[in-house]
């Protein structure tokens, strides 16, 4: 099939974008307004956008209680969703009133960050700490004050590991099992069994190429 995706007539029963752009990270953004409500919320429109600096986004659809929150503090930190903590983070994605605590409603208990107000989950076994740099709100197909996509962009200035999950020097990312968000109401989970490495390629002078697959990466950056 092949369709316009402006106007969006795919006539099928949901719309298949966000099924193609899978697997997702989950930000699991924590807040606090300026009168010190915690807020607790998980945006599958999240990633990294770089790492030298460290910096993150995460996208909203109109403006929510995390946008309010953090354009008031410039503040936020964002918890590594996993396996274990799945129950908490569905339940924290409700829909509820600007003053509900959700780390309360979902029954997670906080730890203190470093470098910023809102605290991280303690059950998680990573976490961002996270200065605002900038908000970007993007067009939307309706018009309206509080209609549009809100991009919330933050510099990283603090991150916490669990010391379980460092091995030889690096974090064994499949122990934790973070999971992603797919299309429609599915997930998906990271863990050993599923991940594999790729050594990057390296081209001779006769254009020859070597070294793109290993049983265990050789601990360069190509």
């Amino acid at each position: 099939m092949y369709y316009d995706a402006i106007e969006n007539r795919h006539n099928l029963k949901h719309d298949p974008f966000k099924a193609l752009v899978t697997p997702r990270p989950i930000g699991w953004i924590s807040s606090l307004s300026s009168d010190g409500v915690l807020n607790l919320a998980p945006y599958s429109f999240f990633n990294a956008v770089s790492d030298k600096p460290h910096y993150v986004m995460f996208v909203s659809s109109g403006r929510k209680d995390s946008i309010y929150n953090v354009e008031d503090t410039g503040e936020f930190t964002c918890s590594l969703s996993t396996w274990d903590t799945l129950d908490g983070m569905n339940i924290s994605s409700a829909t509820v009133p600007a003053d509900a605590d959700e780390f309360q409603l979902a029954g997670l208990e906080t730890s203190p960050s470093n470098f910023v107000a809102p605290p991280r989950v303690k059950n998680a076994p990573a976490a961002l700490e996270c200065k605002l740099w900038r908000t970007l709100e993007m067009p939307d197909v309706e018009t309206g004050s509080e209609s549009g996509h809100f991009v919330v962009f933050g510099q990283v200035v603090g991150i916490y590991i669990d010391d379980a999950y460092i091995k030889d020097g690096i974090v064994d990312t499949g122990a934790m099992r973070p999971i992603a968000r797919m299309g429609y109401m599915d997930y998906t989970v990271v863990n050993p069994d599923t991940m594999f490495t790729l050594n990057r390629p390296v081209v001779a002078e006769d254009g020859t190429v070597s070294n793109t697959s290993a049983e265990k990466w050789d601990g360069t950056y190509a």
